[in-house]
């Protein structure tokens, strides 16, 4: 074991955290450390990302288990809405992580960087949907996965950033969004890693205990730590007001954003 291995477990108690209290798969948060971890390893440079897109993405099958199951012991788990999202989510996950090494990063960073934003803005200034607006029937629903799917997989991330603002705009209560973003994660993540499994599968010079794309040690590491902490993150999120989780997401998404942003400048 190398000492490099003893930095998982931290950044799997920050990712299950993370994933508890606001409902996403922790994706977003960990595919730039585990990048810089990787690099600093020096891996091969030419599958550094796609083994932080991997990994991480292996990670949110466990992560969104705990979640899950926090949340749906609050009652918050909105399962038809689970039900009417998640083939559409498989579908858009699987096809995403196919393309994820050919797709231009740069106009797709930029798009996901303005959507990000427009999402944070609205939720820490409490945009109000009209009364009237519900969600979409079967077909908008199977539309709206479809997006959230792709985009998750490309990023990966358990699409908490895409369906908590998408629930909320559809007048779903913030706390039954969140509870339910995190159910949606898992059959994201369980597409997305058989993608990122299968695409890398015949990869070379990829490092000892790689299984395809996933890293295995940093795999491990992260899950242990993640699995424990994210029903502490899910606790939290029940006892904070409506208004005040909906601008600690909207501050959460802002910062995600930025990071995006100055990526992209430097």
């Amino acid at each position: 074991m190398t000492i490099w291995w003893l930095t998982y477990p931290l950044l799997g108690a920050f990712a299950g955290f993370i994933a508890g209290l606001f409902g996403v798969g922790g994706g977003l948060t960990l595919v730039p450390l585990l990048y810089m971890l990787f690099a600093a390893q020096d891996f091969p440079p030419m599958h550094v990302m796609h083994l932080a897109l991997g990994t991480s993405m292996a990670t949110i099958v466990f992560t969104s288990i705990a979640s899950m199951r926090a949340h749906h012991a609050h009652g918050a788990v909105r399962w038809d809405i689970v039900k009417g999202m998640a083939p559409g989510l498989m579908i858009g996950t699987l096809a995403g992580s196919f393309v994820a090494s050919s797709v231009p990063t740069r106009p797709l960073a930029m798009i996901f960087t303005a959507i990000v934003y427009y999402a944070s803005i609205q939720m820490v200034l409490d945009f109000k949907p009209k009364p009237s607006r519900n969600l979409p029937g079967q077909a908008g629903l199977l539309v709206a996965s479809l997006v959230i799917g792709g985009v998750s997989s490309l990023v990966s991330a358990g699409g908490g950033f895409m369906s908590i603002p998408f629930m909320v705009w559809s007048n779903v209560v913030i706390h039954q969004a969140v509870g339910t973003s995190s159910a949606l994660g898992f059959p994201i993540a369980v597409a997305g890693v058989v993608g990122y499994v299968i695409s890398g599968w015949n990869a070379t010079e990829l490092p000892p205990y790689s299984f395809g794309y996933v890293y295995l040690p940093a795999f491990v590491g992260v899950v242990a730590m993640s699995f424990m902490i994210a029903p502490y993150g899910a606790k939290m999120a029940h006892k904070l007001p409506v208004k005040q989780l909906k601008r600690a997401f909207g501050g959460f998404l802002a910062l995600l954003a930025s990071k995006m942003l100055y990526s992209l400048l430097a």
